[in-house]
This record gives C-alpha cells, sequence and structure tokens, in this order.
C-alpha cells in the first residue's frame, strides 16, 4: 500500500559493527554513540537491540536520553554535550544518566546539586579540537573539585579528536600527546578514541572507546581502509520506478532541463526525493542500482521523485527496485557524489520514509 520508499534497518549489522569495535579495542570498554536518532536509525530501536552487550550509550543531550528511558532502555546513557541548566541535574541522578563537563559553570552547578545520588562524570579535557573543554592550565582543578564534591561519583578524562578520520595528518597524535601531558598524574579511566581512532589509532584506544558513525556501516575514512572495510551497512534505503519514458537525443529531464539526453535514452522515475531526505546535491552520475544493476541519476532530483538512467538494462519495469545505498551501493560513494559525508545523509531521511526492521 502506498509508495515503496523505505529504510530498511538492519540491527543485527549495528551489532556486528559494534563487535567489530571490540574486537579492535578488546581492553577497552565501548560507549555505542546512538544520538540524533542513531543517525536516523531509530535509537530506542538500536538501544533496545544492543543493550545486552553495550556497558553505556551516548546521545547529545538529555532529551535523546530520556527518550531511551521512555522507550524502556536501561543502561547508563553519557550526555556528551553535558548539562546545560541546573535542573537537569536532578534528571541525571534520577535516570543513571553521565554527564560531560567541559566548564567550569557546570562544577558550580553540580557541586550545589540538591541530588541525593552521586553521578558519573566525563571530564573533557580541549585538547585541539577547540569546540568544547577545558584548557590544560585548568583541567587538574577541575578533576580536583570533581574528586572533593559528594555528588560525584566516577570520573573518566576524555577528549575528542579534530583529525581522526585523515590519517597522514600529524594533528591527532599531536592531540593524544597534549592530552597524556595534562592528565599525567591523575589515576582516573581515559577515553580518546570516537570512530576513526577505533578503526586506525589503537594507540588512542585506551579505556574507554566511542564508536559512532562506524556502527553504522558508514566508512570516516575518504580512502579505504582495512578494518573500515569490514564494516557492515545498517540502512538501505530504496524506493521503486513508477514510471519510464524512451526520450531522444536533444530531449531533456527534469527540473532547469539540466539533463539533456546525447543519444535515445530509458529514463526512469523512482518516488524519493529530497522531501524524504535524499539529497539535492545527487547530481547526474550518482550511482544507484536497479533491479540488481549499478546505474546513475540524471538531471536534478525533485522534491518527491527523481530520475534515473534505464538504458541498457535488462528486466526493468514499473516496479521495479531501486537502491539508493546500502549493501550494494555504499553510502560513503553517495556522498562524495553529492560533496558531503554520510552523517548527513543518514540523518537527514525524514519522517515520511518508514523505517522497517530486520
Amino acid at each position: 500500500m502506498g509508495r515503496a520508499t523505505r529504510a530498511i534497518i538492519d540491527v543485527s549489522a549495528i551489532s556486528q559493527n559494534y563487535r567489530l569495535a571490540k574486537k579492535l579495542a578488546p581492553h577497552a570498554n565501548a560507549v555505542a554513540v546512538i544520538k540524533a536518532d542513531a543517525y536516523g536509525h531509530g535509537a530506542v530501536r538500536v538501544a533496545l537491540a544492543m543493550e545486552p552487550e553495550v556497558p553505556a550509550f551516548g546521545v547529545a543531550c538529555i532529551e535523546e536520553a530520556l527518550e531511551l528511558r521512555a522507550g524502556g532502555v536501561k543502561k547508563p546513557i553519557l550526555l556528551l554535550e553535558g548539562f546545560f541548566t541546573a535542573d537537569e541535574l536532578l534528571l541525571i541522578a534520577e535516570h543513571n544518566f553521565w554527564t560531560a563537563i567541559h566548564r567550569l559553570e557546570q562544577i558550580d552547578m553540580l557541586e550545589e546539586a540538591p541530588i541525593a545520588t552521586p553521578v558519573n562524570v566525563w571530564l573533557k579535557l580541549d585538547s585541539g579540537m577547540h569546540r568544547l573543554g577545558f584548557d590544560a592550565k585548568d583541567y587538574r582543578q577541575a578533576y580536583e573539585r570533581l574528586q572533593a564534591s559528594a555528588n560525584v561519583a566516577d570520573v573518566v578524562l576524555m577528549s575528542h579528536l579534530a583529525c581522526a578520520d585523515e590519517l597522514d595528518k600529524p594533528h591527532t597524535m599531536q592531540q593524544a600527546v597534549y592530552f597524556d601531558q595534562a592528565v599525567d598524574g591523575i589515576s582516573a579511566p581515559h577515553s580518546i578514541s570516537n570512530s576513526p581512532a577505533t578503526l586506525a589509532w589503537p594507540a588512542l584506544h585506551r579505556d574507554w572507546i566511542r564508536p559512532g558513525l562506524m556502527l553504522y556501516g558508514a566508512s570516516p575514512f575518504e580512502e579505504a581502509q582495512a578494518n573500515a572495510d569490514q564494516l557492515v551497512a545498517a540502512m538501505t534505503l530504496e524506493s521503486e520506478v513508477i514510471a519510464i519514458h524512451d526520450l531522444q537525443a536533444g530531449e531533456a529531464v527534469g527540473y532547469a532541463a539540466s539533463y539533456v539526453c546525447d543519444k535515445p535514452t530509458r529514463v526512469g522515475t523512482v518516488a524519493i526525493g529530497y522531501g524524504d531526505g535524499y539529497s539535492r546535491s545527487a547530481g547526474t552520475g550518482t550511482p544507484v542500482i536497479v533491479n540488481g544493476q549499478r546505474t546513475r541519476i540524471i538531471g536534478r532530483v525533485s522534491m518527491d521523485m527523481c530520475a534515473v538512467d534505464l538504458t541498457g538494462l535488462s528486466e526493468v519495469g514499473i516496479g521495479s527496485k531501486v537502491e539508493l545505498w546500502g549493501r550494494q551501493v555504499s553510502i560513503n560513494e553517495v556522498a562524495r557524489h553529492c560533496g558531503t559525508i554520510p552523517y548527513t545523509l543518514f540523518t537527514g531521511v525524514t519522517k515520511r520514509v518508514p523505517r522497517h526492521y530486520i
């Protein structure tokens, strides 16, 4: 019934990718990062499926954490951006949320909070990302204040890497050296590794890794990388052919007549567009799979539809299945054609597209 456009989510693939992270960092615990609705895959469904093997989940903010609790998720949940107002601390303590701390005002609020249960804190150092975190000169004092507070349970020392997905840049190891100097002499667990560091920087695995993008089967790297090549795509975005036109050389396709056929061309109209979250930047040449055969987008993507080149394809007709990304065409390749990164494609898939879980 209705449009065939849908996102098929294989939760077992997400668990498989999580196990790869654990295999690569066998001595580390692993927070499964499921912020932004598990990168568009459905945070509650993903968390419930993964919960038996995951010690904690990571989200951006308390609203995302509360949604998980309401959905029945019981494991600890780390607020990666921390808290914004003092009243959130009551909920953090009540629901066993862990919180990042990245500025002095948060420590002030935590010290004064009327909470009955101490909370776990992840103390963030700005080691070179220059987004959130304490400077090295203030970090030790921040740690000592947390240690002295009855409102604090355990403390993890954390930072975030800016360039770990660029394997030839020295910035990552420079950040690691800065981090190690700042925490020297502090006896507490470390957490530095995001997805690219989990995959390619084993010296940075430490005590807690934080895999995010890799859980969903997308590589954080522009180039091939042996560990990333083992990831399994968890989302397949698919639709179907709803119309076919045979055009002559010189005839145009789509808005602005941006694609003009240079030879007789069979054109298929597919029921998906930027209103569904398929990028308008997916111009002519962006790969798609039609009935198991590789072809391309032609012309401009419109709100509800796009056109694909069916010339020379066999056994294609109305209702033929079209994969926009998934196991047959990598979301990384689609992202390159769109001039973006897989994160934006995953999280851009709109609510109009039903999720089917397998």
